[in-house]
C-alpha cells in the first residue's frame, strides 16, 4: 500500500460544490492538491487556501499519480478526459471517478481507460457536500482491489466511511442508482404529502413531526426480510397486500377530490393490484417486487 507520505499529491476535475468540497478535503489534509475547471475561476478561494491551478486539464492530470473526477456525468467527464493530451498524460496513472451515472457508463469508460493503460475505479458519494471531511461522509468504489488499497490513505482524508463492493466496476453505479432510487422516490412521496395536506389546511410546519415518525418507521423494515425476497418469499402475515391497496386508494381518492396529480401513488396500486390479481392477496406489498423484475 502506498503511504499518505509517499502519495502526497492529488489532482480533481471539476469545480462545482463537491468538486470544491472534495479538493478543500484534500487540502485540510496536506496534499498537494491541483484542480482544474472548465469555467474559470471557481478554484480561487481554493487557490487562496493552497491548492494549485492548471491551465489544463492535461496539466492537472499530469501533477499527481491520482486524478478524482468529480463532474455532471460521463458526457462531461468524458469530454474533458477522450481528449489526445488528456488521455495521453493520464497512462500509467490512476484515476477515481467519483462522477454520478449509471453502470452501463462506467463500465464503458473502465473499458476505454484499460485499452490506454489507465488504471480505474469507479466510485459514488452518498452524503451531500457539507460531510465530505467529516465523519458523516460516505463513498462507494468498485473496480480492482488492488487499486483500491493503493490509494486509499488518499481518498480516507475525504473523511466518513469507505466501502469497496468488488471488483466488477459497475457496482458502486448501481448501488448508487438503487439508493438515489429510494432517496428520490421518497422525496416525492413527501412533496405529494405536503400537497394534500395544504389542500386539507394542514400546514407543512404542522405536518412535519408526525411525518418524521413515519420516517422513522421505514429503517427497521429496509432490514426486515431480505433473505426472504432475495428467496422469493414475501409473507403479509401482519399486513397483507390486499389492505395496502385500500389504504392506496382513500390516498387516490382523496388526492384527485383536491384536484392534486395522484399519478405516483396511481402506479404503486397499479403495481399492488397486479400482484393481487396474480392470485399473491395475502402476500406483503414487496411481492411487487416479482412484477418489476420477473425472476
Amino acid at each position: 500500500m502506498v503511504s499518505h507520505i509517499e502519495q502526497s499529491a492529488v489532482t480533481v476535475l471539476g469545480m462545482g460544490p463537491m468538486g470544491r468540497a472534495l479538493a478543500g478535503a484534500f487540502l485540510d489534509a496536506g496534499l498537494t492538491t491541483t484542480v482544474w475547471n472548465r469555467t474559470p475561476g471557481r478554484d480561487q478561494e481554493l487557490v487562496a487556501r493552497g491548492a494549485v491551478h492548471a491551465e489544463t486539464p492535461e496539466a492537472a492530470v499530469a501533477a499527481s499519480p491520482l486524478t478524482v473526477i468529480c463532474l455532471v456525468n460521463y458526457d462531461a467527464a468524458d469530454a474533458v478526459v477522450r481528449h489526445d493530451a488528456v488521455t495521453a498524460a493520464l497512462k500509467g496513472r490512476a484515476v477515481v471517478n467519483l462522477t454520478a451515472d449509471t453502470p452501463d457508463r462506467a463500465r464503458d469508460v473502465a473499458a476505454w481507460a484499460a485499452d490506454h493503460g489507465i488504471e480505474y475505479l469507479d466510485g459514488a458519494i452518498m452524503t451531500p457536500t457539507t460531510t465530505i471531511g467529516t465523519p458523516a461522509a460516505v463513498f462507494l468504489y468498485s473496480g480492482p482491489e488492488r487499486l483500491y488499497q493503493e490509494h486509499r490513505p488518499v481518498l480516507d482524508t475525504l473523511g466518513g466511511a469507505h466501502t469497496h463492493l468488488g471488483a466488477e466496476i459497475g457496482r458502486a453505479a448501481a448501488y448508487d442508482i438503487a439508493l438515489l432510487d429510494i432517496f428520490w422516490t421518497a422525496m416525492a412521496g413527501y412533496a405529494h404529502a405536503l400537497a394534500v395536506a395544504r389542500a386539507e389546511g394542514i400546514t407543512a410546519q404542522e405536518l412535519a413531526p408526525f411525518a418524521q415518525g413515519i420516517a422513522a418507521i421505514l429503517p427497521p423494515l429496509f432490514g426486515q426480510g431480505m433473505e426472504d425476497i432475495d428467496n422469493g418469499r414475501y409473507p403479509g402475515d401482519l399486513n397483507p397486500i390486499t389492505s395496502t391497496v385500500s389504504s392506496m386508494a382513500h390516498i387516490v381518492h382523496t388526492s384527485e377530490g383536491h384536484g392534486i396529480d395522484a399519478s405516483l401513488m396511481r402506479a404503486a396500486e397499479g403495481l399492488a393490484r397486479r400482484a393481487i390479481g396474480l392470485g399473491h392477496g395475502t402476500d406483503g406489498f414487496m411481492r411487487v417486487i416479482e412484477i418489476l423484475n420477473p425472476r
